[in-house]
């Protein structure tokens, strides 16, 4: 079997419109990388972005899609640094594929234990969560507030934070998403849809929130940001509305608010190699004790990525969507 399948799309737009199905040459590795035959990846929201061109990624056209992923090592590197028949974590820009050649020093064993389904989610939001905790100053006691609590990043943030004795507010739109949130751990539920965010943050904290989480951007993460007790902190890492935040410059001014970016590609790189390791044995061991649980709605063969996406796309959905193959 020399030829494989990949998810490509030839130009950028709704993965609905663009993405195709293609057979191609298997890659040949370099001496520095390892070949990895993917056996499950997760869609995250920034895949959509990237097939439609709104991601801090360019695609270089053609491309595949998925930036996260799991597999077997069938071909190592030069220096046998990770040995055939190892299972790794690993991104990748195109992880949509049956086969993927990956730098060796970028790859992460698998731990023993640990399934397909939950190792292809373990790296870009359980690492998210703990990169932004631990960068965000945030100590025993005081409040975050994460918008989107519902979504993967905003569960495991609940989880992560509960552990350091962190309170968490979080927004919702649905009302069932509440008891969910509430069951993690987190402390106040708002549903955004019903409720005024910053009223209610004001009712239960007193003097409003530490630092906000924010992957909305848009009219939400005004609200979020009116949320902030003075000398109050805005980590945004996600644009889930498309929208910019209309930024209140009074609020900034006269609450001596911050308001930076977080993007773990960036993060990650500041790091350590130590500092490296111990993030990943943290979030590692976290996922393997299952004292963070991640959540799994539903698997998919590569080949039908179009009923994944429409399961992706479907409201209400509490699970991560998996390509498998």
């Amino acid at each position: 079997m020399d030829s494989m399948k990949q998810v490509v799309f030839h130009t950028t737009g709704l993965p609905e419109d663009v993405l195709q199905l293609e057979e191609t040459a298997i890659p040949e590795p370099r001496s520095h990388e390892v070949r990895i035959k993917v056996t499950a990846r997760n869609i995250n929201p920034s895949d959509i972005m990237f097939i439609r061109g709104m991601y801090g990624i360019t695609p270089k056209l053609p491309s595949s899609a998925g930036f996260e992923a799991v597999g077997i090592v069938d071909h190592s590197d030069e220096n046998n640094s990770i040995p055939v028949g190892t299972k790794v974590i690993f991104t990748s820009i195109g992880t949509w594929k049956e086969f993927v050649c990956v730098p060796a020093h970028m790859v992460i064993p698998s731990p023993p234990g640990m399934s397909d389904e939950v190792a292809c989610q373990a790296f870009v939001n359980p690492l998210t969560a703990y990169g932004m905790l631990e960068t965000s100053g945030l100590k025993q006691g005081d409040w975050v507030l994460v918008t989107a609590g519902a979504s993967a990043y905003g569960k495991l943030v609940i989880q992560m934070a509960k552990q350091k004795g962190i309170k968490v507010a979080c927004t919702v739109r649905r009302d069932e998403q509440k008891e969910t949130l509430q069951a993690l751990g987190a402390d106040l539920v708002i549903n955004t849809e019903k409720e005024k965010l910053q009223k209610v943050i004001m009712e239960e904290t007193g003097e409003g929130v530490a630092v906000v989480f924010d992957a909305v951007g848009g009219v939400l993460g005004a609200k979020a940001l009116a949320s902030l007790k003075t000398g109050g902190k805005m980590m945004v890492f996600g644009l889930l509305s498309l929208e910019n935040i209309p930024l209140n410059s009074g609020l900034l001014i006269f609450k001596n608010l911050k308001v930076e970016g977080f993007w773990l590609t960036t993060w990650l790189a500041s790091l350590n190699p130590e500092e490296t390791q111990k993030a990943f044995k943290t979030v590692f061991s976290h996922l393997l004790s299952q004292k963070v649980k991640v959540d799994i709605e539903a698997t998919y063969p590569l080949e039908q990525y179009k009923e994944a996406l429409l399961a992706y796309e479907k409201g209400g959905r509490n699970g991560k969507i998996i390509l498998v193959s």
